[in-house]
């Protein structure tokens, strides 16, 4: 394959929270290639990656009402699409919610999204570059009182 040209392709995307009793939760989707993810998606022209996170969380998951609670930093990787090499950039945040409901966008061809504990989230997700991610998120949320995060 020759390729012909590379291009920057900018997403954001959400790590998800809420508490169940007394545990915390994440949200993953189970995206079109039968994997376990974050839900994420393309920055729109005008739009911050905040505003494009909680949009892209709110499109494939159904989620209303999160809360952004920082900032978890940004992920990249290569793939091709025809003779082009695209370097995709995905900026990733922390958010909370109060709400569990969630309706998956079929349509985008994400056929489920669900909860899952946090001891055991790291092990469904499937994506290793999105990993460190995730880890950030749960550092924080162990180093700091829920109450403290929930309240910003």
């Amino acid at each position: 394959v020759t390729v012909s040209k590379q291009t920057d392709e900018y997403s954001a995307g959400g790590v998800v929270f809420r508490l169940i009793g007394d545990s915390i939760h994440f949200l993953l989707i189970l995206d079109p290639y039968g994997k376990w993810g974050l839900p994420k998606g393309h920055v729109e022209h005008g739009e911050s990656s905040k505003e494009a996170a909680i949009r892209e969380v709110m499109e494939e998951t159904g989620l209303t009402g999160v809360q952004l609670v920082t900032a978890l930093g940004t992920v990249d990787w290569y793939y091709s699409r025809g003779r082009t090499v695209v370097h995709k950039y995905c900026e990733y945040f922390l958010m909370s919610s109060k709400k569990g409901a969630v309706t998956p966008q079929v349509s985008e061809g994400i056929t489920d999204c669900s909860w899952f504990p946090m001891d055991e989230v790291l092990e469904v997700l499937c994506y290793e570059n999105v990993r460190v991610v995730l880890k950030r998120a749960i550092g924080i949320l162990r180093s700091r009182s829920l109450s403290e995060i929930l309240e910003k």
